[in-house]
């Protein structure tokens, strides 16, 4: 009890005795000052703009939505970069590249059987039916047979040429052999996860895509409804079906929107926001181009009325996913050097009530990632199993998810977490050792699929997940040596409840037939990166008051290795 007693003495008193300033700016400051302006009008009006477009990198749609940010920006404040001079410090671009590949999009489709009156599938309803990449039939369709084949084994002994092929699981390798090798028409495919609950919401149809090819043909994507109506007629004999489709594939351009807000001391210092733009849906991810461009437009607003001044830059960037970001970091490698936290953007709007699931941050690579337990869980994306090598330990986790259970006691909201997985634009970002995490929302019982529309889509959501957004990166921007002595007190506690955490669960896991060593090993591993998460608040620092940081690292590191010194010990005793 007595070692208890000290460790709490230990974890109070630390720092607090120590610290003679406050920060520059404190994050409850910068959170009554978003709170003032951040409505969420203006992410809900930009999300129901960019969602009426089927968007691919260079389409019409797609591009439609750069310009509209853009003009946005402009009309924010922002000045186009090749027009600034040195005194603006809010400026935008937009960057054009030549796609390798024609842009795609679709126009209208329709899916009928033989012997119907009203189509099995129409794009008006469902417009994720036609698969990326998908050719036009002649106007008046195709009409064929319709074959059935379970797997890619069927097509070693099934007549396929001429035919339409139905398959009930993903289609590419039954596309590639079937209908580019063997001569099948065009496919037609369901394969809908469960988490997005086909049997209850019958029409839904997730988007999927041919592969790139000089001879593509055709696909066309099932609702689960639609699928049932197939089988049943199949199960009474031969089913013929006609198709058409109408697409454009066109040559095009790649374009990315950049705006930046100059920081006043630290101007090659920065924190980068990213919201890809392209994918069909209103909360994927119409919602995260939303919400950033209102957090770029109260920006410039604050800036005018000279109620923040960054010392840091800001980045909004909004383009392709994953390879818009990827760029950024890899065309120059002294900006990439300079980047100091990156956070993407991606399904951020989400009535919870109607596509179910929560509000998630995902975290860099911690320990969570390898031992997954407690209150930790992957979501249905899942993620493999990493190893302590692939660990990236940082504060920003910590610092991110504490300001955003700040909005969510504030406004009666529900945060969660989930260890890594990727697959947005954090990806980059960490694969560049740059701290990274994902704002976004799982499960969805409509991700990817035709009903991801506005009437999913909540302004309030938006709201919060913008506030403390902006909130957190103005903290950061403003940051100086005594905001990274506040983020190490955070991180501190952080630290000991989860060393606490962890210590029951090892308990329980010992109980339960599991060897003292492992359970001790994953405390170990939850120290080393929580020594290391507080580390990396150097880079806070201001350069004449390191010694301070320096100390006040050294002061909490020692609290946590007592505290996990202690619980290994009690283990150890357990062997």
């Amino acid at each position: 009890m007595r070692h208890y007693i000290l460790l709490l003495l230990l974890a109070t008193t630390t720092l607090g005795c120590a610290q003679q300033k406050e920060a520059r700016g404190k994050v409850d400051d910068y959170f009554a000052l978003v709170r003032d302006h951040y409505t969420g009008e203006k992410a809900l009006e930009t999300t129901a703009y960019v969602s009426q477009y089927w968007r691919v990198v260079g389409n019409e749609g797609f591009n439609k939505s750069i310009y509209k940010i853009a003009a946005e920006l402009e009309a924010a404040g922002y000045v186009l970069e090749d027009k600034a001079d040195k005194n603006d410090r809010l400026r935008y671009r937009i960057e054009k590249r030549a796609l390798q590949r024609s842009t795609w999009e679709p126009i209208a489709a329709t899916l009928r059987l033989l012997g119907d009156d009203a189509p099995l599938l129409s794009f008006n309803s469902n417009r994720n039916m036609v698969y990326i990449n998908s050719v036009s039939t002649p106007k008046t369709g195709i009409t064929a047979e319709v074959v059935y084949i379970k797997d890619k084994e069927d097509l070693q002994t099934a007549n396929v040429k001429g035919k339409i092929i139905f398959t009930e699981q993903q289609a590419r390798d039954i596309y590639l052999e079937g209908v580019l090798h063997k001569g099948a028409v065009g496919i037609l495919s369901y394969d809908n996860p469960s988490y997005l609950q086909p049997e209850k919401n019958s029409t839904s149809i997730q988007f999927r895509s041919l592969p790139h090819h000089p001879k593509n043909s055709w696909g066309i994507a099932l609702s689960y409804k639609a699928k049932e109506q197939l089988k049943a007629k199949l199960a009474n004999g031969p089913v013929s079906a006609t198709v058409a489709i109408d697409t454009k594939i066109y040559p095009s351009q790649e374009l990315t929107v950049i705006a930046e807000v100059l920081g006043a001391e630290y101007p090659g210092q920065r924190l980068v926001f990213s919201a890809h733009v392209q994918e069909p849906g209103a909360n994927d991810n119409a919602s995260g181009v939303g919400a950033q461009l209102e957090m770029a437009a109260i920006t410039a607003k604050l800036m005018a009325k000279e109620a923040i001044d960054p010392q840091r830059t800001l980045t909004f960037l909004w383009g392709d996913e994953i390879i818009s970001t990827r760029r950024y970091i890899q065309e120059d490698p002294n900006r990439a050097a300079g980047i100091k936290w990156g956070i993407s953007l991606d399904m951020v709007g989400e009535n919870t009530a109607l596509t179910g699931g929560t509000f998630l941050i995902e975290k860099m690579p911690d320990p969570s990632a390898i031992w997954t337990r407690g209150n930790d869980k992957h979501s249905e994306w899942g993620g493999k199993k990493l190893a302590l090598e692939d660990m990236k330990p940082h504060y920003l986790n910590d610092f991110i998810l504490y300001n955003f259970k700040e909005q969510a006691r504030f406004a009666q909201w529900v945060v969660n977490t989930n260890p890594y997985e990727g697959g947005s634009d954090h990806t980059p970002f960490l694969q560049a050792d740059i701290p990274g995490l994902l704002l976004w929302h799982f499960t969805d019982q409509f991700y990817h699929t035709d009903n991801d529309r506005m009437d999913k889509v909540s302004q309030e959501t938006l709201k919060n997940v913008g506030t403390a957004a902006l909130a957190s990166a103005y903290t950061l921007l403003h940051g100086d040596t005594y905001t990274a002595v506040d983020i190490i007190e955070m991180v501190k506690k952080a630290a000991l409840d989860r060393l606490s955490n962890e210590f029951i669960s090892s308990e329980k896991a010992i109980k339960a037939g599991n060897s003292p060593k492992n359970e001790i090993e994953i405390l170990e591993a939850w120290e080393d990166w929580y020594l290391k998460a507080i580390a990396a608040t150097m880079d806070m620092a201001s350069p004449e008051n390191t010694a301070y940081v320096e100390k006040s690292i050294l002061m909490a590191q020692s609290v946590i290795e007592m505290q996990a010194k202690l619980f290994k010990s009690e283990l150890e005793k357990k062997k």
